[in-house]
């Protein structure tokens, strides 16, 4: 995984619950990088994995909802820190529509050896979308986060239901409808 989304993540553990337990979960989890991130470089997933358990185990916060606030987090600081990926997008609608074949392919430019996880559309109308998220890795909590912050993002009305999940958190399929 890119740093950036370990740099972001301590970022706002740091924020929400203090620099010692930002501290506190890097001593904990016992990290091959030893919890030294820089933005662009790339680590390796289990390290999230177990920062976000151990931050679970410290808050008494389910993983799953740790992910999916952070997500949002991070969909809010995607926004800020590359614009150019939401250059003449209105909808979250929209801008679901372009990852794969536009946000994703810039990603790639940006950090050639990104393992990004595959985001499709399985159907859309004008009120509503149904998108599937696939990944090797156990992120589909994250996944929904990024999706609840575009949502919150364009600042639109728009209910999420979840239709189907693998219990690795490595699938996932979505019905959006705006409401």
């Amino acid at each position: 995984m890119k740093g950036i989304v370990f740099t972001e993540f301590l970022e706002l553990v740091g924020r929400n619950y203090g620099v010692e337990m930002m501290d506190f979960i890097i001593e904990a989890s016992d990290l091959p990088s030893g919890g030294a991130y820089t933005a662009v470089g790339s680590y390796d997933h289990g390290e999230m994995i177990t920062l976000v358990q151990n931050l679970s185990t410290a808050t008494r916060v389910p993983v799953p909802e740790l992910l999916r606030a952070y997500g949002q987090h991070l969909f809010a600081r995607f926004s800020v820190r590359y614009p150019r990926f939401f250059d003449g997008i209105t909808s979250c609608f929209e801008f679901l529509d372009r990852i794969e074949g536009h946000i994703h392919v810039e990603v790639r430019k940006l950090y050639p050896d990104a393992e990004l996880p595959s985001i499709d559309i399985d159907w859309r109308t004008e009120d509503r979308i149904e998108l599937f998220y696939s990944s090797t890795r156990p992120f589909a909590a994250f996944a929904e986060g990024l999706m609840r912050g575009a949502i919150a993002h364009f600042g639109e009305a728009i209910e999420v239901r979840q239709l189907d999940a693998a219990a690795d958190g490595t699938f996932i399929r979505f019905e959006l409808t705006r409401s």
